[in-house]
Formats: C-alpha cells, structure tokens, sequence
C-alpha cells in the first residue's frame, strides 16, 4: 500500500525519506558504538548513547502523531488511491510502476477499490467501455488473476453495458482491508516495536554502564625518561 501512495504524495515521499536517514544513522552510530566499546573510548560510548535516546523519542513521537493525525492520513490515503484509480491506464507505460503496486494491493489483500468496487466508475477508460470490463487484480476469479493486470471482459453484459454490481469482484475495499489487516496482525507488530524498543534500552544501558567503568589513565605514574 505504501509503494502508490507515497509515490503519489509529497508528505509520505518525505517521511519515507526521513525514515531511510534514521536507518541510516541508526547502522552508522552501530558502528560507532562498537568502535568505542572495543576501543574503550568513552566519547564515542557517549555519543552512541545520546543518539539512543534521540531515536527512541522519535519513534515514540512519529506513533503519537500517526495514532493521533489517523484520520487525517486517512483522508489524504483515500485522495491518493481515487486519483490513481480514476487515471488508471494499462497502456500508460509511465505510470506502470505506480499501477503494478496498486494492482499488488488489490490481489493480495483481495479488496476492489478504496471504499469498494464502486470506485472503479469514476475511471474514464471503463466508463467509454460502458462498464463491460473491470479490473483484473479485483477479481474473485483465478482465471482473470493470471494476467494480474489490466481490465478484464465481461462475459455476458446485457444490452452491451453493465454496472459494478454485474463484475465478478470483491465487494471489500482496500481501506477495509487494510484495516482488518492491522487489526489481524497488530499483536505482531507490536510485538516488533517493544522488541525493538528493548535493544534500544538495552543498548543504552550497556553504553551508558561501559562508559563509566572505562576509566581514564594516570599519567602520573608514567615513569619520567
């Protein structure tokens, strides 16, 4: 789901960005950290430490603004999808990418659409066809699953045209689905950010502890040439 929608929008490009940084820095002050602890070079231990801390508070402060801005985000997702499914073109060759993502979507959590198949009327190409033919990727059967993409043709449309209710699709929309998705899997995931959030403490206390048992050497005692 976020492939499409962060391609189509300038705040989740942005944050997808901000989170390949935090990857970033999270693998460089790994580095370091382990330098300073072979080492034993407290500044090092030290700066490790600090940038624990400063991660740590902004996962929390990136879940507290997404649990709170929730329905916001979901505004801003339902505008992206219609817009993709409004313009959606097999034969666009610039907007394959885009359209494959979205197709992905629609097949492996078997949804039509963002609210439901309805959406799929607002699509100029179907709607020149007079809605004899419907997406593939929303399809129920495994035939029309095998191309995965594209519009697939209706078999028997009365009078040559039809309407959504006469497609052979799933009647969940994605929205729904990704949301039972969360819901099935949320034990999952939280598992993985408190797992997460633990190596994190962990880490910090290691440093933090390590750091204060390197003690600094005496030069006094040096002997004098």
């Amino acid at each position: 789901l976020l492939a499409p929608t962060e391609m189509s929008s300038p705040s989740l490009k942005t944050g997808a960005h901000v989170l390949i940084g935090v990857g970033a820095l999270t693998m460089l002050m790994g580095f370091l950290g382990c330098l300073g602890a072979v080492n034993e070079i407290r500044c090092l231990l030290g700066l490790y430490f600090t940038c624990l801390i400063i991660i740590l508070l902004a996962q929390v402060a990136a879940g507290l603004v997404i649990y709170f801005q929730k329905e916001t985000l979901k505004e801003e997702l339902s505008h992206i999808v219609k817009g993709l499914i409004t313009n959606y073109d097999p034969l666009n060759e610039d907007e394959r990418n885009l359209q494959d993502a979205w197709d992905y979507v629609q097949t492996q959590i078997t949804c039509c659409g963002w609210t439901g198949a309805k959406d799929w009327e607002d699509n100029e190409i179907l709607f020149n066809k007079s809605m004899t033919q419907y997406p593939c990727s929303c399809s129920n059967r495994s035939k029309d699953l095998e191309e995965g993409r594209g519009f697939c043709n209706l078999d028997d449309p009365v009078n040559g045209t039809a309407t959504y209710h006469d497609w052979p699709v799933h009647e969940q929309g994605c929205m729904d689905g990704v949301e039972q998705w969360l819901k099935d899997n949320l034990g999952v995931i939280l598992g993985v950010c408190t797992g997460v959030a633990v190596i994190e403490l962990l880490g910090m206390i290691l440093s933090i502890s390590l750091c204060k048992n390197i003690h600094s050497e005496d030069y006094t005692k040096v002997p004098k040439s």
